[in-house]
């Protein structure tokens, strides 16, 4: 059953309907596996190979796909116990109260609204690759970037399109999902069979560029590049399946990420040496320039731009459950809850996030990475929260239905909080990875402090 919503009375239409369920199986994979995989695997390729080497960079996306594994585990025993719009917000409400919830809220809803706003600048640059005469009439420069009036209008008008899709229904969404992820799938898979042709084993070497350092190195860098599994959870309440086949859907979407992910490492690296990875911006494109010339590169880059899209498209669908859930509680303004009488979308909250991404472009690219960078920490926040809100309801409500019941739960508990903590420690000055100074961490800090005003004037404001 859908959750009602109890708001204004004003506004009888709207709070009495419901979401929508109507996700299959397939729907909820490929949300959450579109949403992982995005844009990353065509443009930073070559620096995980460069900085790992073959197997280090192998190495280290194994390493980082078993942490957010053991995570999955823990989302999923939540996801079947409590299938409600808003996973992290309704987990985190029960065990750890108002203040726990909104902060392990917040901080996704960091991720999910940068992830948004960065792919209405992706997709720009995307364009800018296919047609290079692309840029015209300059307008600014922000941060060093400059910022054409045509790369940014690519941007807004993407945003408009994705939010109309998402506003009109969840099952149009979740097409739209499958239709672009199977895209990549089929750039993926021509990239691949592209090493039958072309490529050596020679230029799989080196195996590992800088030792331990080099795999430490990638592991900083690939975190983030497994956020949006939980996307499952937060449309929990849309997804028609059983409890227990849910939580499977989330921990598969894992497993299908870790597997791309070493794939397309090893058809590049086979494809390119070190030189030609070093020298690449688009190595995913250069390596399907090699085996297939320049019709192939210019293909993968379209796989590259549904990997955009679904990126955009899935982040969209969890952060406006998420914003729902928040506003449902009385955290956020309870305009925020409505749900469309005709659609059955939270749509207010989808029209938000892209008013928000139409905006991103006028600040340029470089602004808009460091926005990212800082939410991903915002990730490893909510992440830590839901492990330690996994731990007190073990504790506190021991007899509670649990569909999919992660054995050894208390082991797996503190081992995915211990997680979380040491991936919290590769933004940390000194890392590899590390928070820009001062711009990210004044980012991360002004986010932080928006979320403590909030929680402070929302129970009287909004109940």
């Amino acid at each position: 059953m859908g959750l009602v919503i109890d708001v204004d009375s004003n506004s009888k239409d709207e709070n009495t309907q419901t979401l929508s369920r109507s996700l299959s199986k397939l729907d909820a994979l490929a949300l959450a596996f579109g949403a992982m995989i995005g844009w990353g695997w065509v443009v930073m390729a070559g620096v995980w190979l460069t900085e790992g080497g073959t197997a280090g960079a192998m190495l280290a996306f194994v390493l980082v796909g078993f942490a957010v594994l053991i995570i999955a585990f823990i989302y999923a025993e939540l996801a079947a116990a409590m299938p409600k719009v808003g996973g992290e917000h309704v987990y985190s409400l029960r065990a750890l109260g108002r203040k726990g919830s909104f902060f392990c809220t917040w901080s996704i809803c960091f991720v999910y609204i940068a992830v948004c706003a960065f792919e209405a600048v992706a997709l720009g640059t995307v364009i800018e690759y296919l047609l290079p005469t692309f840029k015209y009439v300059y307008l600014w420069t922000v941060a060093g970037y400059d910022i054409y009036l045509s790369w940014l209008l690519v941007g807004v008008l993407g945003s408009l399109v994705v939010t109309v899709i998402n506003v009109v229904g969840v099952k149009m969404s979740a097409l739209f999902q499958i239709t672009m992820t199977t895209v990549i799938v089929l750039a993926g898979i021509m990239l691949v069979s592209g090493t039958l042709f072309s490529g050596s084993t020679h230029n799989l070497q080196p195996l590992f560029a800088s030792g331990t350092s080099g795999i430490l190195s990638v592991v900083a860098l690939v975190v983030f590049y497994f956020v949006g599994f939980d996307v499952i959870p937060q449309a929990a309440e849309e997804i028609d399946l059983p409890p227990k086949r849910m939580a499977q859907m989330l921990v598969a979407a894992v497993m299908c990420g870790v597997v791309w992910y070493l794939v397309i490492l090893t058809a590049i690296s086979y494809l390119m040496d070190a030189n030609a990875l070093m020298m690449s911006s688009l190595p995913a494109a250069d390596a399907s320039r090699v085996a297939w010339g320049a019709a192939g590169a210019k293909l993968l880059i379209l796989g590259g731009l549904a990997g955009i899209i679904t990126s955009w498209n899935g982040f969209l669908v969890g952060g406006s459950r998420a914003l729902f859930a928040m506003a449902n509680s009385g955290m956020l303004p309870r305009g925020l809850a409505f749900i469309h009488p005709r659609y059955h979308t939270p749509y207010r909250a989808v029209i938000l996030i892209g008013i928000i991404a139409a905006v991103a472009p006028f600040f340029g690219r470089q602004v808009l990475l460091w926005i990212t960078n800082a939410a991903g920490f915002g990730a490893i926040i909510a992440y830590a929260l839901v492990a330690i809100s996994f731990l007190v309801l073990r504790k506190r409500e021991p007899e509670m239905n649990r569909p999919f019941k992660l054995p050894f739960g208390i082991f797996f508990g503190w081992l995915g909080l211990l997680i979380t903590l040491l991936l919290g420690l590769a933004y940390m000055p000194g890392s590899p990875g590390a928070l820009a100074w001062p711009y990210e961490w004044l980012i991360l800090g002004l986010w932080y402090f928006l979320g403590i005003v909030i929680i402070c004037f929302s129970p009287v404001k909004y109940g």
